[in-house]
């Protein structure tokens, strides 16, 4: 074991030491973490062709997007913990291959609940992806400055990824059709799998951690349970039994979760790091910036497409704003560190996040393009800010020797605030449209007032499809309702996104004033 640990430690000194093989390890490690980024922005481009071919309800769509976060999410810290057992390269070709298995499953689902399914299951390779990749950077670059550079020249790589995406997706849906959103990624894995091989050597850390399988399952639960409650208010009632056990349910299974981890002596959670204020802060960042702007990455094109009626090439294209802006606040974000502390700067992008959300929610229903442009750069802006300095807050609040479990803890962080966000924010448009569909019904005279409560139920699902199957001679009508409930439904959603914004630039702004 010793003479193994001693190898890979020798083979990844030569690739910090040696400048090609340095840059391609850094490249195929960057690629793999690329993927998981790739794959969730196409698919939010395509999310409305995917409803409309499946037949898909509301609920189910955000189940394409929630299962695969959830997976993600839950399986991030122990998939680092596997990778540092049972060794980084290994790892991530087992990610590689379930990650291509999955986006054929996808590309292949006949129907949404399957296609739901495929995406929890690439929802834990992407984790197995992104886990060992990480790792494999911080392992083969021990020099800081070396290690500065690469940490750059992957978070360019991430930016960058993030403006092509909706392009993309708008381009591979509008050429070949929404399942080549899956396929696409096969020759991609191929390509990576390659690259792993020969550029890579395996490394192990020498002590690795026990696996918390207790932690494990209760983390992931909690996690499911609350997502279901979401998912499933805005049809079963906030207040009814099904709702409110759910929630119950995620909470007490937080409960528990929070308990054993406390008593375990190698915890999947630090708890004992939460007692720092600053790390709370820095932590709360992390959350709100993923819960209000990241979470827009799938959010904005469903706007786009269904309330302003652009066709997915159109959608990606219009989405360059706030992609751009994202790319290119970072960078601002490095400059400013000159000037202002890790407090300010992240109370700044929190208000920008949420003046961008404010600005959203007024050019929303019925303002310009050009307006809608312009938020979407302040909301981007924002973003960009907290994408480039809440890991490097969270870092900066711990000791050096509990790097490892703070970067674990972070990066679960912004995965739960991906979930929680687009789950909440989703059950807050579904909610704002059973409210405007009626009142939107009556203002065209082609629609009977009110409308037949089957149709009504059918339209708020989101399910459009059954809705003219149901009524074919209203088809134009109802086009024009469920466009015009959309772009009256979506304020709210910005608007709520804004408040979380707001109060999270309070918490941070109280936790973390102190720190320097």
């Amino acid at each position: 074991m010793k003479a193994n640990s001693a190898a890979a430690s020798a083979a990844n000194n030569r690739s910090a030491t040696n400048p090609r093989a340095g840059k391609a390890l850094l490249l195929t490690a960057s690629m793999g973490c690329a993927m998981t980024v790739l794959d969730t922005n196409v698919v939010g481009i395509v999310l409305p062709t995917i409803a409309r071919e499946l037949n898909a309800s509301f609920a189910e769509l955000q189940w394409v997007i929630s299962a695969y976060v959830l997976c993600f999410a839950a399986l991030l810290l122990p998939a680092g913990a596997i990778a540092d057992r049972y060794g980084r390269r290994r790892i991530f070709l087992c990610g590689i291959a379930l990650f291509a298995a999955a986006s054929l499953a996808c590309g292949l689902a006949p129907s949404a609940r399957l296609l739901y399914l495929a995406r929890a299951v690439q929802g834990l390779g992407s984790a197995f992806l992104l886990a060992p990749a990480l790792a494999i950077i911080g392992h083969g670059f021990h020099d800081e400055r070396e290690r500065a550079q690469a940490w750059a020249v992957w978070g360019g790589i991430m930016g960058l990824t993030m403006v092509l995406s909706p392009l993309i997706g708008g381009v591979v849906n509008s050429l070949f059709g929404w399942r080549w959103a899956f396929y696409i990624n096969l020759p991609i894995c191929a390509a990576l799998a390659a690259a792993v091989l020969t550029q890579i050597e395996e490394s192990r850390d020498p002590t690795p951690r026990t696996l918390d399988l207790a932690g494990i399952a209760l983390f992931a639960t909690a996690m499911f349970v609350l997502t279901w409650a979401l998912i499933g208010g805005p049809e079963s009632g906030w207040l009814s039994l099904s709702t409110l056990s759910r929630a119950i349910g995620g909470v007490a299974f937080f409960g528990v979760f929070i308990l054993v981890e406390r008593r375990r002596l190698h915890p999947m959670l630090d708890l004992a790091l939460f007692r720092s204020i600053p790390f709370i802060g820095a932590v709360t960042a992390m959350f709100a910036y993923a819960a209000s702007a990241q979470v827009m990455a799938s959010l904005l094109p469903l706007y786009l497409q269904n309330a302003r009626g652009h066709a997915t090439l159109a959608a990606g294209i219009a989405m360059l704003p706030f992609a751009l802006a994202m790319l290119i606040l970072p960078q601002v974000g490095r400059r400013l560190a000159r000037y202002l502390n890790a407090c300010r700067i992240l109370t700044l992008g929190l208000l920008l996040v949420a003046a961008g959300n404010l600005l959203m929610a007024w050019a929303a229903d019925g303002g310009s393009d050009l307006a809608v442009a312009c938020a979407m750069a302040l909301l981007g802006s924002g973003g960009g800010l907290l994408n480039g300095e809440t890991q490097k807050a969270i870092m900066g609040t711990v000791p050096p020797q509990r790097a490892g479990m703070a970067s674990g803890i972070s990066t679960t962080a912004r995965f739960t605030g991906i979930l929680l966000g687009f789950s909440s924010l989703s059950a807050v448009l579904a909610g704002a449209m059973r409210h405007v569909l009626p009142q939107q019904a009556c203002s065209i005279r082609e629609l009977p007032c009110p409308l037949p409560p089957q149709l009504a139920a059918d339209l708020a699902a989101g399910d459009i499809e059954r809705a003219l199957a149901r009524y074919p001679q209203w088809a134009t009508p109802l086009h024009q309702l469920m466009r015009h409930a959309y772009a009256a439904g979506f304020p709210v959603v910005f608007v709520s996104a804004a408040l979380l914004a707001s109060v999270a630039a309070l918490i941070v702004f109280r936790c973390m004033r102190k720190a320097v």
